[in-house]
């Protein structure tokens, strides 16, 4: 007998996704744009300040710019870890808790999270504060370090909790659906860090360790600021401090965030293996390269404002059983990630040797950083597009071409450059070919993932019939 429903056909979609007419390209774009704004303002305003670090960097020689280029892969490690890949996991653990009408969990989420991001925040801290010299000279040798070393303890031993602990509780407001005030209270602290920057490097007479001093001192004003507003019921709700802690909600927030640690991890890696390689070469190839790192990952904040807008439409989608939605809402914001990555790109690949006078003047630094440029700046919106892809993903829940596009990535920037610039006799020129294959085989393997045969429901196991 009828019990009242009917059972839907293995694999088949929810009856309203398949009745439902397609959504407009023109509501679609709109939806991403209302998300977008806030986060893609904050990443521009962040993305200013990187490239002003750069500009600062050089001003303090080659030999600080060499030492600022092998913490960067460190920094920015940092900051996606916290951010985007655990930041995306408090978000999407705090957004479960409130959709299921569950806010006494989302307020003890609140205090696992902080957790997290303290003993993270100690990791780095301890690393790269606690032995600068050790780590970073393995990657830009002894004398790089040694110009690395006094940056480093500053950015790290004071700025690494706060950096944590502001992105973190930035994610809980995210995941309240206050994206705008979280924007909003990081957004005053990145204005305020380049000319606090600037002050501390050059009249106070503190060099490229004042940058690392500047960066510790907004992003601690940050979790100030931040807290308050959580502490406040900014995220719709008021945190439960004093609680058991809970295994099952760690493992809510670490089921997300440890998958998208390791694809940072690996995005970063590639950068600090190839300086590894390029290291041979002296200082100056480092610091070049140093330059053409930052405008690749300059492509990160740039996608990361319709990322996270592409995060939340999809998972709806997704979850309503409307895959040709999240699909077509995929490709519509990585074309949009064109749209603002692309510019950027030609103008880097048009004009290489100006782009690399902005952030140098050594000579030498200048010529190197010119090639890599002319090499690498065509393939910078690709990166900018797999980004978008890969947060597209996360939404949709199909990781596996991600994972696959980042391998992809790094297995061809060293493994790739061995073999043009050493097997084959290339140098430096061989090397910055393969770092740009890398970079657009990671577009390209995102963008295929793309497709009615993964993305779309996973066909539910055929049951047994009835004796």
């Amino acid at each position: 007998m009828s019990t009242g429903s009917t059972a839907l056909p293995a694999g088949a979609a929810p009856l309203a996704a398949t009745l439902a007419p397609p959504v407009p390209g023109a509501e679609l774009l709109r939806r991403i744009l209302k998300l977008a704004a806030p986060t893609t303002l904050l990443a521009a305003v962040q993305a200013g300040g990187q490239l002003f670090e750069t500009w600062l960097a050089a001003r303090q020689g080659t030999a600080a710019l060499a030492g600022w280029a092998i913490v960067l892969p460190f920094a920015l490690l940092m900051q996606m870890m916290s951010a985007g890949a655990m930041g995306g996991g408090v978000v999407s653990a705090v957004a479960r808790a409130l959709g299921a009408r569950r806010p006494d969990e989302a307020a003890a989420l609140v205090l696992h999270a902080v957790l997290i991001a303290v003993t993270a925040g100690l990791l780095f801290a301890v690393a790269l504060a606690g032995f600068p010299r050790l780590l970073l000279g393995l990657i830009g040798g002894a004398a790089v370090a040694d110009a690395a070393a006094p940056y480093a303890i500053w950015l790290f031993g004071l700025g690494a909790i706060p950096v944590w602990l502001a992105n973190t509780l930035a994610s809980v407001l995210r995941g309240g659906g206050r994206h705008a005030l979280a924007a909003r209270v990081l957004l005053v602290t990145g204005l305020a860090y380049p000319p606090l920057a600037w002050a501390l490097a050059e009249p106070a007479g503190m060099g490229l360790a004042g940058a690392g001093l500047a960066y510790a001192l907004t992003m601690l004003a940050a979790t100030i600021g931040q807290g308050a507003v959580v502490l406040a019921g900014g995220a719709g709700f008021k945190p439960t401090l004093r609680i058991r802690l809970s295994r099952s909600l760690f493992s809510r927030i670490l089921s997300v965030g440890l998958v998208a640690c390791a694809l940072a991890t690996v995005a970063n890696l590639t950068t600090i293996l190839v300086t590894a390689r390029i290291q041979s070469h002296g200082p100056a190839a480092v610091a070049a390269y140093g330059v053409s790192a930052r405008l690749e990952f300059l492509m990160i904040p740039l996608a990361f404002g319709v990322g996270s807008a592409l995060t939340a439409l999809v998972g709806r989608s997704v979850g309503a059983g409307d895959w040709a939605t999240a699909r077509r809402t995929a490709w519509t914001g990585a074309m949009l990630a064109l749209a603002v990555t692309g510019p950027v790109g030609l103008l880097v690949a048009l004009f290489p040797r100006e782009t690399a006078l902005a952030f140098a003047s050594d000579p030498e630094v200048v010529s190197i950083a010119t090639r890599a440029l002319a090499v690498i700046g065509p393939s910078l919106p690709g990166f900018g597009v797999g980004m978008a892809f890969y947060f597209a993903a996360m939404g949709a829940g199909r990781m596996r071409w991600p994972v696959a596009a980042g391998l992809s990535r790094i297995s061809i920037a060293v493994g790739g450059g061995w073999l043009l610039a050493d097997a084959l006799g290339w140098g430096l020129d061989g090397q910055f070919l393969a770092v740009a294959l890398g970079v657009t085989a990671y577009g390209l393997l995102t963008a295929v993932a793309v497709r009615p045969g993964v993305w779309s429901a996973r066909p539910a196991p055929a049951a047994a019939p009835r004796p």
